[in-house]
């Protein structure tokens, strides 16, 4: 049968080490027909669309094993506040919000970073207050595990001096008890729930924008973690006969898994487009506002061993529901202690669960030596954002110090245990760019050179193909979608992405400049420069 396209004279990186490399690949109804030399041009029919390369690359297309579609859709109307340089700053970006919002709707942002400011200092409902009176106002921080409210927000979600911290969270207060709009952790919900959240339907109205951008990245698949109106609202596009421009699957949130036992969902529910992984859990908070669950305590603070959002028994008994049920554990860990928990509640499951059930942990941020090696011997996923640890490379270091962080954001210790890796970028926290997250794991290098010229803990870096096999391969495996996905391997669904540069041979400090001149999913073409 004659190829539907025909890609020719190019650098095509497969990722499939029977045949790694070629020049030429051919596509017939969606899937990767035949890859080999520049005689496959002869394959080409009358209709067959045929493209000369000019000597680019190819690589298959690439997958963020974890995004958050709704809050990333979501965000691109909503106030950024990445990068803010200082707290006057991010107030600005409010105040000038508020003059063009009507009084009483709500403004809501995300990104600051209090580390990034000169004194640290976190923000209260007082400086909010300030700049904008008349409107609720609600800002998450850029890790996702703390957000700032003014008064009228605490108003409106009834907070009050009285207002208890929830287990696995915290309501921080001023010295006489009362709330200075600073939420940690479970405490979030407390303000969130207040908020108008759009439903499915006008989700599904905002989501092409954010796919449309994401593809224009290279990217052809995600992994959605813990949205349920992001899963109906993708439903509904489809339903619509929409196209989704990528291949999403689905980690469902703690409190959908009661109701997906008793629907018997298991992973890998679903087609090749939208899919059921499992079940997105959360062990513990995160580095920046220091609540991420440590065995020892975080430097200058001798009191604060982060929070633990599910005590070990409740961890286990969801864990071992989760995998009874056939749902695969996608589990948020941080810290060293929460990280040792999780594979403790894993290593509990039979044996044949774990091998059948691609099981992860989110982050995998700091592991204790000791636990280096455990992932790989109970099979589970390391599924990590290369782009955290060049962004929080100065506050490990600061609230861990250098002897714990040599075993921090470990992919190097990782994979030479044997670990599979599965890279993405925790979008909106951080950039959803791959050549960004590519970049890190392979210089570990910040722009401001913090870390030194060979990178922070340079021992932990990785080769380009390594970082490369975990947007790939690895990301399919976790979804339990490698036979089908992840190397451009013949009989493979069409997914691949086309560069302006051979990041397998520039200059590493050049990678971020990467740029996207085509994404096929399917064969079909879902950006086109």
């Amino acid at each position: 049968m004659n190829p539907d396209t025909v890609l020719f004279n190019g650098r095509i990186y497969t990722m499939d080490p029977h045949c790694p490399r070629a020049r030429a690949l051919a596509v017939c109804g969606g899937r990767v027909q035949a890859v080999g030399g520049d005689d496959l041009r002869a394959l080409a029919g009358p209709g067959t669309e045929v493209v000369d390369l000019e000597g680019r690359t190819v690589l298959p297309g690439l997958a963020d094993s974890h995004i958050h579609l709704s809050w990333f859709a979501l965000g691109l109307g909503q106030v950024d506040l990445t990068g803010t340089a200082s707290r006057e700053e991010m107030l600005a970006r409010v105040a000038a919000r508020a003059a063009v919002t009507p009084a009483g709707e709500w403004i809501l942002g995300r990104g600051w970073h209090q580390e990034e400011w000169p004194d640290r200092r976190f923000p209260t409902a007082a400086d909010l207050d300030a700049v904008a009176p008349h409107h609720p106002v609600l800002l998450v921080a850029k890790s996702g595990h703390a957000l700032v409210a003014n008064t009228r927000a605490m108003e409106q979600a009834g907070i009050t001096a009285d207002t208890p911290s929830p287990p696995g969270g915290q309501v921080v207060r001023d010295e006489s008890g009362r709330p200075i709009g600073l939420f940690l952790e479970e405490a979030m919900r407390l303000i969130q729930q207040a908020v108008p959240y759009p439903d499915a339907a006008a989700l599904a109205r905002m989501i092409p924008p954010a796919l449309e951008h994401l593809a224009r990245l290279g990217l052809t698949a995600i992994h959605d973690m813990g949205d349920l109106i992001a899963l109906e609202a993708c439903q509904r596009l489809r339903e619509d006969g929409a196209p989704l421009l990528l291949r999403a699957v689905f980690y469902l949130p703690l409190e959908g898994l009661d109701h997906a036992r008793a629907l018997r969902l298991r992973f890998g529910l679903g087609d090749d487009f939208l899919r059921i992984g499992g079940v997105k859990l959360f062990a513990d908070g995160a580095l920046g506002p220091r609540t991420a669950a440590m065995l020892e305590p975080y430097i200058g603070e001798p009191d604060n061993r982060g929070i633990l959002t599910l005590e070990p028994e409740e961890l286990q008994r969801v864990v071992r529901q989760a995998a009874e049920g056939g749902l695969a554990l996608a589990v948020h860990a941080i810290g060293d202690r929460a990280n040792r928990l999780v594979l403790d509640a894993l290593e509990a499951l039979p044996p044949e669960n774990r091998a059948r059930l691609r099981h992860r942990i989110e982050h995998v941020q700091l592991l204790h030596p000791d636990d280096v090696g455990r992932l790989a011997a109970l099979g589970v996923v390391a599924s990590m954002q290369p782009i955290h640890a060049v962004q929080d490379a100065p506050m490990a270091d600061r609230y861990w110090g250098p002897a714990r962080c040599a075993t921090a954001y470990a992919w190097r210790s990782l994979l030479d245990t044997g670990t599979v890796l599965a890279f993405g970028s925790d979008c909106p926290v951080e950039s959803p760019n791959p050549f960004l997250g590519i970049h890190a794991a392979v210089t570990r290098s910040r722009p401001d050179g913090y870390g030194g010229p060979e990178g922070w803990i340079p021992s932990q870096r990785i080769t380009v193909e390594e970082a490369v096999r975990a947007y790939t391969w690895g990301a399919a495996y976790a979804a339990g979608l490698e036979s089908r996905l992840g190397t451009l391997t013949p009989g493979k669904w069409a997914d691949l992405v086309v560069l302006d540069r051979d990041i397998f041979t520039t200059d590493p400090s050049l990678i971020p400049q990467t740029h996207v001149l085509g994404t096929m999913v399917g064969g079909q073409w879902t950006y086109h420069s």
